[in-house]
């Protein structure tokens, strides 16, 4: 039934205490860490990016995780946060002349440097494999060691000389807290451009609706325009009075001299029909007085002859 033949149980087999947790191997940790894709878990390869928490990526991974997201539920869960190719920034990297990869080890009889790692700093030279903190810049990609950017300070970067600012440095594969402070940093960050979004499409519909206004409204040119518009109108309507009244003056001036000329006409007619009743008068009288005379002379004659 057991513990027959001499076998002595230890204590550990017969008391059960807690369990000790399982360390993880660091230099594996790392290998993880500086050497592969941590969406796709396969070696990193140019183009590299990272995102806004400092972790390494293949660009061909993250488009292929941005098109289709229904693959793995855990590598959606780890990169939820990366929502579109802005969201990641290409890096630009120096590398190492001493790194030869695995040309030297062919046949797998050959020692594996780890800590030979792919790519350096291009100010001091330290290798980027996990032992020595490197961050990059959001600005231009750049990657470099944590210690060139402390002691050589500058506000313009080392390779390139595009200007930064604190808030810009990224630490690549940082601790708890820095992986705090940098989403900390990227909720701040994408907050101010959806405010930034809210206004341009504030100040664009404002723009279109002045625009709106301003064809609505007349403009300067317009408003003068319509303002000689308005002299002429008001000269040409003043020219039509005037006129209208000089027509008037000569058509009373017309009609006066008509009325004169009528007068003149009637008392020309009056004076005539006086002469001529004047000289029929005087017809009538020189005839009346012939006859009186003839008269008288033919009584004369028979009176004479009657005396005789």
């Amino acid at each position: 039934m057991g513990c027959d033949g001499g076998t002595i149980p230890k204590r550990h087999e017969l008391v059960k205490g807690p369990r000790k947790v399982e360390k993880v191997d660091k230099n594996a940790e790392l290998v993880a860490q500086w050497y592969y894709c941590t969406l796709s878990q396969e070696e990193l390869r140019r183009p590299i990016v990272a995102c806004e928490l400092g972790r390494l990526y293949n660009k061909d991974a993250i488009i292929e995780f941005l098109l289709d997201k229904s693959s793995d539920k855990s590598l959606v869960q780890a990169a939820s946060y990366i929502r579109s190719i802005k969201n990641v920034t290409e890096l630009n990297l120096a590398d190492n002349p001493a790194w030869k990869g695995d040309k030297g080890n062919t046949k797998g009889d050959k020692y594996d440097d780890i800590q030979c790692a792919r790519f350096i700093c291009p100010v001091v030279g330290l290798e980027m494999n996990g032992r020595h903190r490197f961050c990059f810049l959001r600005n231009c990609g750049c990657v470099f060691s944590e210690r060139a950017l402390k002691e050589i300070k500058t506000e313009v970067c080392h390779r390139c000389g595009v200007p930064f600012q604190d808030v810009d440095v990224v630490i690549l594969n940082g601790n708890k807290d820095d992986v705090e402070v940098l989403k900390k940093r990227m909720e701040e960050r994408r907050l101010k451009s959806k405010v930034g979004k809210k206004s341009k499409k504030c100040k664009a519909a404002e723009s279109v609706s002045q625009q709106d206004t301003t064809e609505d409204s007349p403009g300067p040119s317009e408003v003068k325009t319509a303002k000689d518009g308005m002299n002429t109108n008001s000269g040409e309507r003043k020219q039509i009075v005037f006129t209208k009244s000089a027509e008037a003056n000569e058509s009373s001036s017309a009609s006066e001299k008509i009325s004169k000329a009528s007068a003149g006409t009637t008392k020309r007619s009056i004076a005539n029909s006086e002469e001529k009743s004047e000289a029929y008068k005087s017809i009538f009288t020189s005839h009346s007085s012939a006859k009186r005379s003839k008269e008288e002379s033919s009584n004369w004659i028979t009176h004479t002859a009657y005396y005789f």
